[in-house]
C-alpha cells in the first residue's frame, strides 16, 4: 500500500497517511517517512497510552486518497466508533477514496473455518459486506517459505515474537491454508467482475473463463446415465453443474412420470448438482435462455429414439438444440436401453375419462338442437354460423375437461354437422366437394381450440397455485416479522406451513447442547423414535435429512435445518398427510426451505432481541447497584464523621466537663442509631 501510494504522489495525486501500525519494522517506517501524515490521538485506558486514528484530522484535511492501516481494528473505549471499519464508512461518506489493508482471517465468514485449521480464533473481524463493497482489491501473497525466511530474519516480528508466532499461528500448513483462501477470495471477485462485465455485453454468447455444465433432466429412465456422465465430466473438469427440467404448460404429467422426475433430481443433488425447474412454452428456447444467463459452457442430454416417420414431421428437440446452441457445446448422450418392465411401469395404461367424453357427446347434442332451432327461426341459416356454434361447444369442453373429451366432441361436430346440415341430409354423404374443406378446416380449427384451451386451462390451475403458495410465504413473512416470542413464532409458521404444504409440522431448536420440540400438544411426529435423532444429525450436520432422502429414511418426515447467519440451531419437520412421495418433488423441497429459511431468520431476530434486552437490563443493574451504592456511602459518611469526631473528642479532652462529655456521648448514641436504621434500609 505504501508503495502504491508513494506512485500514486509521483503521478500528482493527493495522497495521505491516515494511520499506519508500523510494527517497528524499519523496512516500513522508510516507505511511510516520505509521505504526509496526519496527526495521532492518544487515549489513556486503564494506565496505558493508546494510539488511535484520528477521523476529525481526516476530515479537516480531506486527502483525494487516505491511507488507513489494520481495517478490523477494534478502538479503544471513548473513540466515536466501535470499529476501524466504521472509521471508513465515514470517510468514504464524504467523499475520500480509501486504501486499507486487511487479512484473509479477518473476514467474519472465514473466522471460524479459519480458527480450526489454525487453532487460533481471530477476535477482530469486519462483516462480509464490508469486503464486498470495495471497489478494487489487490491481493498480496506470499509463498510460505518466503515468509517464514522474513520471519527468521527479524523483519516481520523481533526475534523474540518470531519465534512464538513460527511455533504457533505461523506453522507451515497454517500459511498454505491461508493463502489458499486468500486465492478463492480474490479468484470469487474476480468471477463477479467477469459475470457483470458478460452480462452487461449486447452477445449473447458464454464467456468459457471457467467450464459450467447443463444436464437435461426428463422422466425416461435413461436420464440416470446422463446425470452420471455430467457428474463425471465436472469432476474431469472440476467445474460446477446443474441439473435442469422443464415444464411445458398443458402438458400434464403421470403420477409415475412425476415420481421418476423426482427421482432424477435426488439423483442429481446427491452428486453435488444444482436443481432447477424451468416454465416455458419451448424446451429449447427456455433451456438456452436459462444457459446464456448462468454461462453455460456445456449441454448434455439424452438421445432419444424416435421413429422415423416422426423425425420426418418435426425435428426433434436434440436436432432443435445442437442447431440453435452457438458457442454453447451440446453432447448427446446414450441412455441405457429400457427393460419391459421399466417400460410398462413407466407408461401405465392411459386412463379414460368417461365422464368427460359423456359431457362432450351432451354439449354435441345440445349445440345441434341449438343450431336447428335458430335455423328454424331463420337465425342460423348458413354454414359459418353453425360451424362457429360448434366450435364454441368444443371450446368449452375443452377449457373444461381437457384435451381428449374435446377432440372427441370435435369429431362428433364434424360428423352430426355433415348428418343433419349438409345435403343428402340424414346420410354422411357429401354432395359438393366444397363441403371437404369446411369439414377439414372446421376439424382443423376444433383441434387447435381444444388444445389452446386445454393448455389454458392447466395454465391457470399452475398460476393459481403458484399464486397461492406465493401469497402463503408473504403472509408468512409479514406475520413472523410482526411477532415476538418463541412459541408464538413457531405456532404461527407451523400453521401457515401446515395449510401451504398440507403436512404436518414439528419445529426443532438447540439450546446449548440439548435439542428439544417446541409443539402445543404431543403428535405422532414428534412421538416417533427416529424424529428427534434426526432433528439432531440435521442441526449437526445442516442438511436435510428424513423421509424422501437418503440419510435417516426410515423416519415418518422430512427435516430440513433452520439456518441462521452463524450456524444450524433448529430443524422443521414436515410430515404429508396423503402422498409422501410429494417430498420427493423440487418444488415442494424449494416451499420447505423458504419456509424454513424464513422461520429460521425471525427466530434469529427473537434470539438478539432477546440478547440484547438482557445486556441492556445487565447494565440498568449496574447502573442501580451503582447508584445505590453511592447512596448508602452517602447516608454512611455523615453519621460515621459525627461518630469519630464526638469519639475523638471525648479521648483528646481528659479534664473536659461532664455535661460536654455527656453531650458528647449523646451525639455518638444518636447518630449510632441513624447509622443503624441506614444500614437496615
Amino acid at each position: 500500500m505504501l508503495q502504491n501510494a508513494q506512485r500514486a504522489i509521483a503521478s500528482g495525486r493527493d495522497v495521505v497517511l491516515g494511520y499506519l501500525e508500523p510494527h517497528a519494522r524499519p523496512a516500513t517506517q522508510q516507505l511511510a517517512s516520505p509521505l504526509e501524515s496526519l496527526a495521532i490521538r492518544e487515549i489513556d485506558y486503564r494506565g496505558m497510552r493508546l494510539r488511535e486514528f484520528d477521523v476529525d484530522a481526516a476530515l479537516i484535511r480531506k486527502p483525494e486518497i487516505l491511507l488507513v492501516d489494520e481495517l478490523a481494528h477494534s478502538n479503544a473505549e471513548g473513540s466515536r466508533h466501535s470499529k476501524r471499519w466504521q472509521d471508513v464508512q465515514e470517510l468514504l461518506e464524504s467523499g475520500m477514496d480509501i486504501w486499507t489493508t486487511l487479512n484473509v482471517q479477518h473476514i467474519e465468514s472465514l473466522n471460524d473455518i479459519i480458527g480450526q485449521i489454525t487453532g487460533v480464533l481471530v477476535r477482530e473481524t469486519i462483516p462480509d459486506q464490508v469486503f464486498e463493497m470495495a471497489d478494487e482489491i489487490e491481493l498480496v501473497d506470499l509463498p510460505p517459505e518466503e515468509l517464514l525466511e522474513r520471519l527468521g530474519k527479524g523483519e516481520i516480528y523481533l526475534p523474540e515474537q518470531a519465534q512464538r508466532a513460527i511455533q504457533s499461528f505461523f506453522k507451515r500448513s497454517n500459511l498454505n491454508a491461508l493463502r489458499e483462501m486468500s486465492l478463492r477470495q480474490a479468484a470469487i471477485r474476480v468471477h463477479t467482475e467477469v459475470e457483470s462485465a458478460r452480462l452487461h455485453q449486447t452477445s449473447s454468447q458464454p464467456w468459457a473463463t471457467a467450464e459450467r455444465l447443463l444436464v437435461c433432466v426428463g422422466p425416461s429412465p435413461t436420464t440416470a446415465r446422463v446425470i452420471r456422465t455430467a457428474k463425471r465430466m465436472a469432476t474431469a473438469l472440476d467445474a460446477k453443474w446443474v441439473a435442469v427440467s422443464i415444464d411445458l404448460p398443458g402438458r400434464s404429467a403421470t403420477d409415475s412420470a412425476t415420481s421418476q422426475l423426482a427421482e432424477h433430481f435426488r439423483l442429481a443433488e446427491r452428486l453435488g448438482a444444482e436443481t432447477w425447474t424451468l416454465a416455458g412454452d419451448s424446451v429449447v428456447d427456455t433451456l438456452l435462455e436459462f444457459a446464456r444467463n448462468r454461462n453455460i459452457t456445456k449441454i448434455l442430454v439424452g438421445k432419444t429414439s424416435e421413429p422415423k416417420w416422426k423425425r420426418w414431421i418435426s425435428r426433434s428437440v436434440v436436432d432443435q438444440l445442437i442447431e440453435a446452441s452457438g458457442g454453447i457445446d451440446v453432447y448427446v448422450i446414450q441412455g441405457e436401453s429400457e427393460q419391459s418392465d421399466t417400460r410398462s411401469k413407466s407408461n401405465p395404461s392411459l386412463s379414460i375419462d368417461w365422464k368427460g367424453h359423456a359431457i362432450a357427446v351432451g354439449v354435441t347434442a345440445i349445440v345441434s338442437l341449438l343450431v336447428d332451432s335458430l335455423e328454424y327461426l331463420k337465425l342460423a341459416d348458413t354454414e359459418a354460423n353453425r360451424v362457429m356454434l360448434y366450435l364454441a361447444g368444443v371450446a368449452f369442453v375443452a377449457f373444461r375437461n381437457g384435451a381428449w373429451p374435446a377432440i372427441t366432441a370435435c369429431i362428433l361436430s364434424v360428423l352430426v354437422f355433415d348428418f343433419f346440415f349438409v345435403p343428402p341430409y340424414w346420410t354422411f354423404v357429401v354432395s359438393d366437394a366444397q363441403y371437404i374443406v369446411t369439414f377439414a378446416v372446421m376439424l382443423a380449427i376444433g383441434l387447435l381450440v381444444s388444445t389452446l384451451a386445454s393448455r389454458l386451462k392447466v395454465q391457470v390451475a399452475n398460476a393459481h397455485r403458484r399464486e397461492r403458495r406465493s401469497n402463503s410465504l408473504y403472509e408468512l413473512g409479514k406475520e413472523l416479522s410482526s411477532l415476538y416470542g418463541e412459541a408464538f413464532l413457531v405456532s404461527s409458521a407451523s400453521r401457515t406451513l401446515g395449510e401451504l404444504l398440507d403436512a404436518d409440522i414439528a419445529v426443532y431448536l438447540k439450546e446449548g447442547s440439548q435439542v428439544y420440540a417446541v409443539n402445543d400438544r404431543p403428535s405422532s411426529l414428534t412421538q416417533h423414535p427416529v424424529s428427534l435423532p434426526a432433528a439432531e444429525w440435521v442441526i449437526e450436520h445442516a442438511q436435510i435429512a428424513g423421509l424422501g432422502t437418503n440419510t435417516l429414511p426410515n423416519a415418518c418426515a422430512s427435516f430440513v435445518p433452520l439456518l441462521g447467519s452463524q450456524n444450524c440451531f433448529g430443524a422443521i419437520a414436515v410430515q404429508p398427510r396423503n402422498d409422501a412421495a410429494r417430498l420427493l418433488e423440487p418444488e415442494m423441497r424449494r416451499l420447505m426451505e423458504s419456509g424454513a429459511n424464513q422461520l429460521a431468520l425471525a427466530l434469529e431476530r427473537d434470539r438478539m432481541a432477546i440478547e440484547a434486552a438482557e445486556s441492556r437490563m445487565e447494565v440498568e443493574a449496574e447502573q442501580l447497584r451503582s447508584t445505590l451504592l453511592s447512596s448508602v456511602s452517602h447516608d454512611l459518611k455523615t453519621p460515621l464523621a459525627s461518630i469519630a469526631g464526638a469519639s475523638s473528642s471525648l479521648l483528646e479532652a481528659d479534664s473536659m466537663e461532664k455535661e460536654t462529655q455527656r453531650e458528647l456521648l449523646t451525639t455518638i448514641a444518636s447518630e449510632s442509631q441513624r447509622l443503624n436504621r441506614v444500614l437496615e434500609n
